[in-house]
């Protein structure tokens, strides 16, 4: 009897393959660009960064003076802002969205370089359409630079340009500092060229140097910033409390990021692994096995010393498992019908990015209602109040100290006549009450106690979270509906 196999992939020219990736790409990454603006709502790392970026260009600091993070993607976009009169979230995220569309091409070329032009078209359209790269394409932060940039280094790699991946290594350092985890698959895909393997190292260093220097000349506060943020992801983050340990709960964001097909990015990396323990194939087909699991394992690795179980850390893993998806050729309509499931989610998320925030409807009340001279006492992820001073309420946290202004009496002893919240802290806080006994008392007694004025749901055209604005000072009064 004949044995079925799966059809064949029809056969499509490079550049159509690519073209029809970057358009779906494009359709998945443009709309929602505007969420919230002006103000950046999508991620509270975009105050740190652009505004830093903007003060580069307009006021002459080539240094940002601030290491968090290393200097690529801020001189990225300090030229763009220098066209604004203040910091330009807008033009922050185009810049976001075109390193998300690159990465995409990035992951077509490294599918193509290591197992063929079917591994090219299903890691392509992983990229394309895993929600963790969608949504972070459309906010003005370090990660996906950080991937469109390993992606290209591990391309270089399995191709043997080992000049040109230590350039690249260099580069994707320079976007944040894990990319340095680059430089084991760059040692591997060149243990037996010594002067290749040095001449790369070479220019790993000079990018890094040329594009963040100032880590360089001021190493030791670097250093302070670096291990700051270490010993906050190791020690947790907000509304990661009842996580399941590191390997399961990453585990989680990669299928909630590529769906079932995670599975067939994980089939892909056991058969590498087999491959290259037997010794069964080619030197070339080697190299890349050799490149995508050891950074596979690498990465994986290095996550497992984090308690912060953010989802865009898995980002640089979803080009890998789509080129190891796309190992198997006869595999690759599977893999594509697979990602039917990421794509179904993405379009959801960029459906809610369509909508107006909360905030921003809470924020148009505050400036028509509440008195300029007004003293507010305001909670992370809030929109601005300028011209009113603003009392900020710090973040909680496993790594944080307990915040004596998150106190009612605190508050009016404090002159503070309005406290702003949101359920982007206030439910995470809640739902961990045993943890944050003194955070959690606040919301009780801003309920039971004060006035609330607003309150702001999501729902119909709205997007985000509840917002609420209580008035501290009068007596306690039953709730505006």
């Amino acid at each position: 009897m004949r044995r079925l196999r799966p059809p064949d992939l029809p056969r499509l020219p490079a550049t159509a393959s690519l073209a029809g990736l970057l358009a779906v790409a494009a359709a998945l990454r443009l709309p929602g660009l505007d969420y919230g603006l002006p103000f950046a709502l999508l991620n509270p790392d975009e105050r740190s960064l652009v505004p830093r970026a903007w003060a580069m260009a307009h006021e002459g600091r080539l240094d940002p003076g601030w290491y968090d993070y290393p200097s690529l993607l801020l001189a990225l976009l300090a030229p763009l802002q220098a066209a604004f009169a203040e910091p330009s979230y807008g033009a922050a995220r185009a810049v976001a969205a075109a390193a998300g569309l690159a990465g995409v091409a990035a992951a077509w070329w490294l599918g193509r370089v290591a197992y063929g032009g079917a591994a090219g078209l299903v890691a392509g359209a992983a990229c394309a359409v895993a929600t963790v790269h969608v949504v972070y394409s459309h906010m003005a932060v370090t990660d996906v630079l950080l991937t469109t940039l390993a992606t290209a280094c591990l391309a270089l790699c399995a191709s043997g340009r080992l000049e040109w991946a230590g350039l690249a290594l260099g580069l994707a350092a320079s976007a944040k500092y894990p990319g340095a985890l680059l430089a084991l698959p760059l040692v591997l895909a060149g243990w037996r060229e010594r002067r290749r393997l040095a001449v790369a190292g070479g220019a790993a260093v000079a990018a890094f140097a040329l594009t963040s220097p100032f880590v360089l000349l001021n190493a030791g506060e670097a250093w302070g910033d670096v291990r700051r943020v270490q010993r906050l992801a190791a020690s947790g983050w907000l509304g990661f409390e009842d996580e399941p340990a590191a390997p399961l709960a990453f585990g989680l964001r990669l299928w909630e990021s590529l769906g079932p097909f995670a599975l067939l990015g994980a089939v892909g990396l056991a058969l590498a692994a087999r491959e290259l323990v037997l010794k069964q194939h080619k030197v070339a087909a080697a190299r890349a096995d050799l490149v995508l699991a050891s950074f596979a394992l690498v990465w994986y690795g290095h996550l497992l010393t984090a308690d912060a179980h953010f989802d865009r850390y898995v980002l640089p893993l979803v080009p890998v498992l789509g080129a190891l998806a796309g190992r198997l050729r006869r595999l690759a309509p599977l893999a594509l019908a697979l990602l039917l499931v990421p794509l179904w989610w993405s379009v959801g998320e960029v459906r809610q990015l369509t909508r107006t925030d909360t905030r921003l409807v809470a924020h148009a009340w505050i400036e028509e209602h509440v008195p300029e001279d007004a003293y507010v006492a305001a909670e992370p992820s809030t929109p601005p109040l300028d011209p009113r001073p603003v009392l900020p309420l710090a973040l909680p946290g496993p790594g944080f100290p307990t915040d004596p202004n998150r106190d009612l009496d605190a508050l009016r002893r404090r002159g503070v006549s309005f406290v702003l919240v949101t359920g982007a802290v206030a439910d995470r806080v809640v739902a961990a009450a045993e943890r944050y006994p003194v955070e959690t008392e606040l919301y009780r007694r801003l309920e039971r106690e004060t006035r609330r004025v607003l309150r702001v749901e999501p729902g119909g055209e709205l997007g985000g979270p509840w917002v609420a604005l209580y008035e501290i000072g009068r007596p306690a009064r039953p709730p505006v509906p």
